[in-house]
Parts: structure tokens; sequence; C-alpha cells
């Protein structure tokens, strides 16, 4: 029979994304048997973390400060929102060194089949946001499943109606990839969304 304080680790760690009992299980272990200062500084990182960060105030990504380093970069494009469903997606655009405006992260996306509606992202924020009067694009960076673009399509309509402009991130082939390797529904939409040359 296994220890209830075990079972209560294993469940912990069974909130983490793509951790099932199995993976949970071996985790639990390893840091009791194989690496027990490495769990104690797992511990305190997220005891930390939840003590000492906040939403941005302006872009609603996590911060230390009232307002993110990004936000506070006078040298960023104001007129230029580009709305994120988390912030590692924030993250993966900035790491591109493509895009110099600020960004909105929702803090998820809708998923009526969830339960999840416009209330429960942070909607609201988003349209304060992008009808300040400085804002004058808005670009859509939602991920392609079928609750980002249903979440874009929200969006794209709420903010048209405030007089903005919309625009959304385009999808199509990889960079260095190959026609016989990408997958129908991707090569359909590059055909879709092509560019003259």
């Amino acid at each position: 029979m296994t220890p209830s304080s075990l079972n209560q680790l294993i469940e912990a760690l069974r909130v983490l994304p793509g951790v099932g009992p199995k993976s949970a299980t071996r985790m639990a272990y390893h840091l009791l048997q194989r690496d027990q200062s490495g769990a104690v500084n797992l511990a305190h990182a997220i005891e930390y973390a939840i003590a000492t960060l906040k939403h941005c105030r302006h872009c609603n990504t996590f911060t230390e400060m009232d307002v993110c380093d990004i936000c506070a970069d006078e040298g960023r494009d104001t007129s230029r929102l580009c709305v994120v469903e988390m912030p590692t997606d924030l993250m993966m655009v900035e790491q591109t060194l493509a895009y110099h405006g600020l960004y909105f992260v929702l803090m998820g996306r809708l998923s009526p089949l969830d339960g999840i509606g416009p209330k429960d992202i942070a909607l609201a924020r988003l349209l304060e946001r992008a009808s300040d009067g400085v804002v004058d694009e808005v670009v859509i960076a939602t991920n392609f499943t079928v609750e980002g673009e249903a979440t874009a399509h929200y969006l794209a309509e709420t903010l048209r109606v405030r007089g903005l402009i919309v625009s959304r991130i385009a999808r199509g082939l990889p960079v260095g990839g190959e026609l016989e390797h990408v997958d129908p529904g991707t090569l359909a939409q590059a055909l879709v969304e092509r560019r003259k040359l």
C-alpha cells in the first residue's frame, strides 16, 4: 500500500499538462529517491513564483513588477497590439525578432465544450487596452486549433466594430519544409493564403 504522503505527491504532479499517473509516479519516486535537494528547490521555486508573480497591468503576462519589461520599453511600436493565448506564445513571437509592437495575453482561449466563454479569458481587459486611442492594429496570434480559430474569429468581430484594423498571423509551410512531408490541411491553407512574388 502506498503511503498517503506519496499519493499526495503523485496527485500533485498530475496537475502538470501531459503528466498521467505513470509519469507522475516515476517523477515522485525520482524526486524522493534520487534528487531530494532538487525536490526541495522545486517546492521553493513554486512557492516563490506564486508569491512574487502577478499580471502586468497592460498586457496581462506574468511579471514581478506592475508593468512588464516589454510594456515598459519605450522603443516599442505602441500602435500595434499582438494578442496571444499564453505567455509562452508571447515568448515565441518575441524570439522571432520580427515583431516590435506590444502584446496582450488572454491567458486561455474560448472553448465552449469545456465551458470556457468570453468571461473566462481576459477579453474585457483586452477590449479596454485595444480601445485606448493609441492602438491602431490588433494582430491576432492565437493557435491554429479549433479553439484558437474560434477565439480569433470572435476577437476579430468584436474588435472591428470598435474601428480597429484586425489582422491574423499567416499559416502555411514551415521554413525549410518539404512538400512531401506536409499534411494536406497545411498545404491547402498555404495555397489559399499564397502571395504574389
